[in-house]
């Protein structure tokens, strides 16, 4: 008999998304938002942080700061002490300040619906970009690429790449443009759940026939 053909890249990848759909029903993102304004913020204090801790931090934040303008007239050591507890507080205050009034000036006070804009204001990347593109507007213009997806996607064989964006260009072409919104949440929900950093829990992945890192993960459990 002959050998069976090898399974191309993207079929692989189509069979890694049916799986990763059925172990993670809602890939959406955790940090409470109401609107496309909250959710570029709370996605900025996300860096380096847990969405749980933000969502504690944006409970008493959005009452205090309701909008773009008040951000942009706060004193930035009160609103270091306001999100103090995100880490990286200095950074992520002046990036909020400066993005708030970027907003203001060129905007109207609008969060813009296009990458082009969005990565044009400061303390937003393409990461915070594809995320508020994604939930807020319903729009795939590229992949979320956070630790988790960083760690799934490299541990899977999509990619070999370190930084960020090289891992998004590499993961695009494998999955439907239509897609693209949800992969990132549910590699995002994999990594928190299942593929963790330190004891990924192999035996109990559903993708663990696919995954080339499992069984050298698993022999060093051992």
């Amino acid at each position: 008999m002959g050998k069976s053909a090898p399974v191309s890249a993207e079929n692989r990848a189509r069979k890694i998304l049916s799986l990763l759909k059925k172990a993670h029903p809602d890939p959406r993102t955790a940090l409470i938002h109401r609107t496309p304004f909250e959710l570029l913020i709370a996605t900025i204090l996300s860096a380096q942080c847990t969405d749980e801790r933000v969502n504690l931090v944006t409970k008493t934040l959005f009452a205090k700061y309701p909008g773009p303008e008040d951000f942009a007239h706060a004193l930035q050591a009160e609103l270091e002490k306001d999100i103090h507890a995100t880490g990286f507080f200095r950074m992520k205050a002046k990036s909020i300040i400066a993005c708030s009034r970027a907003l203001i000036e060129g905007h109207q006070g609008s969060v813009p619906s296009t990458m082009e804009d969005l990565v044009r204001l400061p303390g937003v990347g393409r990461k915070t970009a594809n995320v508020v593109l994604s939930e807020a507007f319903g729009k795939s213009e590229g992949i979320v690429v956070d630790t988790h997806v960083h760690r799934v996607s490299r541990r899977l064989g999509l990619t070999n790449a370190d930084h960020p964006e090289k891992i998004e260009q590499d993961l695009m072409p494998l999955f439907d443009r239509s897609e693209w919104g949800n992969i990132g949440g549910l590699m995002i929900h994999h990594g928190r759940r299942i593929c963790n950093a330190r004891k990924p829990k192999c035996p109990e992945c559903p993708l663990l026939v696919l995954c080339p890192a499992g069984k050298s993960l698993q022999a060093t459990d051992h």
